[in-house]
């Protein structure tokens, strides 16, 4: 699994990005990659990930990335989870998209 975490300008997202790859690590869930990337620059990256996450903060553009990306999964992170880093429920999230 490979996601990409989209956000204002890639670096608030950093944290949540470190503790994904942590709780990943140590509950087996096979997260390959996972990288964070402002709204300037994610175009050049997104065909690589199976999974799009926006930070709250850029939540706004949800549709038009998502017309950008075409079929690839594109949620929101809850501002309380995204906040708290609460990588149990972004991955739940994460599960969700990768099953619809």
């Amino acid at each position: 699994m490979k996601i990409l975490l989209v956000c204002a300008g890639g670096m608030s997202t950093s944290i949540v990005m470190k503790k994904l790859q942590k709780y990943s690590d140590e509950h087996g869930l096979g997260l390959e990659h996972i990288e964070a990337r402002g709204l300037d620059d994610y175009q050049e990256v997104y065909q690589k990930f199976d999974v799009i996450l926006l930070g709250p903060q850029v939540s706004h553009k949800k549709a038009e990335i998502q017309k950008t990306v075409g079929d690839k999964p594109v949620g929101v992170i809850a501002p309380a989870d995204y906040a708290l880093a609460n990588a149990e429920n972004i991955f739940k999230q994460v599960k969700q998209l990768l099953n619809k």
